[in-house]
């Protein structure tokens, strides 16, 4: 018995230290730092994300969704491309279906708000279409926020790439450098355009690349200024050097526009909320007296023609204050 007894305990020994192995086996080779880094490239080539790249595909196509089906019936949407590139353009880890998915069950909440919601019939309405375009307003947002950062960035890149030229690194290392040393989401962009180098795309397709995936004037600025110098040559840091302080300036002259037109954008802002505001007040202090714009006929054509006087207002302000530099 003690024999039989003690060689089940040996037997269990074995077997509870071959799966405490075997785990630890599939742990590391899943979730360890090597398996890390073999999936953040193949993600990258894949058209995946990791925290530090954007999502790029080797045959230049981005999927649109998980399943085949998915992927190439949203494929054939032209406008689901434009959405796709507005997405990269925000740097968001989303795809075109979960876009859509997004969109569609914030208008199923805000249908179902608005049903029950006992108030005018054109509000409610708004509210359902404020709901499902929420999505949307996110990635405009973001991709707003982002590109500012870059643009705020793109001097500092610049001057570094000059200095690292003028040091005598190759343009490939530059990129490199600057991948590793600037702050995001700059940095990505140029981790991203290395990596690309380094799996065989040529420097000219990727920095071009970059220059789709970051629409701003002074990247592309940047970018041609390095295509000419590799095809006809001269001092390219000295060039770069150049384009750094034409941005700076430029950056300048903007800020001092947007200081001169803060009260236009203001009155925007006021002028455009204040009979929303008026409209929730008199609802809450009385109803009886507010209502009648929606249930009498001439109130309804009045809502109807201030609400257009109103879109007209605000795209006219819109207008005079945006300049463009």
């Amino acid at each position: 018995m003690d024999l039989v007894f003690g060689s089940f305990m040996v037997m269990l020994f074995a077997a509870t230290s071959l799966l405490v192995e075997g785990a630890f086996l599939w742990w590391s080779g899943t979730h360890g730092g090597a398996a890390q880094r073999v999936n953040r490239r193949l993600n990258l080539m894949t058209g995946g994300v990791d925290a530090h790249s954007e999502r790029i595909s080797i045959l230049k196509q981005r999927r649109f969704a998980r399943g085949e089906l998915g992927n190439s019936l949203l494929q054939r949407v032209g406008l689901l491309r434009r959405l796709d590139h507005l997405m990269v353009h925000a740097g968001l880890p989303w795809s075109v279906a979960q876009f859509l998915a997004w969109s569609a069950g914030l208008g199923v909440l805000g249908f179902t708000l608005a049903l029950l919601w006992a108030g005018p019939p054109a509000p409610k309405y708004v509210v359902a279409i404020i709901f499902m375009c929420l999505p949307l307003a996110m990635v405009r947002r973001a991709r707003r926020l982002r590109l500012h950062t870059i643009e705020r960035q793109l001097p500092e890149a610049a001057d570094f790439l000059a200095r690292a030229l003028r040091a005598g690194h190759s343009f490939t290392n530059v990129l490199a450098m600057v991948g590793s040393e600037l702050p995001e989401p700059l940095a990505g962009e140029f981790r991203t355009a290395n990596q690309e180098i380094n799996y065989g795309v040529p420097l000219n397709e990727a920095l071009q690349n970059m220059a789709e995936r970051i629409p701003l004037a002074d990247l592309r600025y940047l970018v041609i200024a390095v295509l000419i110098q590799r095809e006809s040559g001269g001092n390219l840091a000295e060039i770069l050097g150049s384009i750094a302080h034409i941005i700076r300036e430029r950056l300048k002259l903007i800020a001092q526009v947007r200081v001169l037109s803060a009260e236009g954008r203001m009155s925007a802002w006021i002028l455009g909320l204040l009979p929303f505001c008026v409209m929730f007040a008199m609802q809450l202090s009385n109803p009886k007296y507010i209502s009648l714009l929606w249930t009498d006929p001439v109130g309804v054509k009045l809502l109807w023609y201030g609400a257009a006087m109103l879109v007209v207002g605000v795209l006219w302000l819109r207008r005079v204050i945006r300049i463009h530099v």
